[in-house]
């Protein structure tokens, strides 16, 4: 069964920089894409960024591009975001998934395979 883990959440000034971290284990099988979400309470969860599986390619909602950038590390199947220019508006949960699209096309966040892992907290102060 398929787990994900998400790490590196903080409280972080305006303007600062984070990095979160997400490992995958129990992926058997198919090169695909990975995601990363993010909710605020209240709100639905929507898809930042995408990276297809061999970081061919790389997709970011209007909300964050510019300022993140995610990869990924097959070898050890963990995936990344950094997280530069913070904003309060950045203030959410974060999670990251595997996406069942090779190369993040169309509507990639329709596209989450397995059950969400806890999440990571990110909290910027203004």
């Amino acid at each position: 069964q398929m787990q994900v883990a998400e790490s590196g959440g903080a409280l972080v000034e305006a303007g600062g920089s984070l990095r979160l971290s997400c490992t995958f284990s129990g992926v058997t099988s198919g090169d695909y894409a990975r995601g990363w979400f993010r909710q605020v309470p209240g709100k639905e969860r929507e898809g930042i960024s995408c990276i297809a599986f061999y970081s061919e390619r790389t997709v970011y909602s209007d909300s964050v591009k510019g300022r993140f950038t995610i990869s990924r590390d097959n070898v050890n199947n963990t995936l990344y975001l950094q997280m530069d220019s913070l904003k309060p508006e950045d203030t959410a949960t974060y999670y990251c998934a595997v996406i069942t699209r090779l190369d993040c096309s169309g509507s990639w966040w329709d596209h989450r395979a397995g059950a969400w892992g806890q999440g990571t907290l990110v909290t910027v102060s203004s």
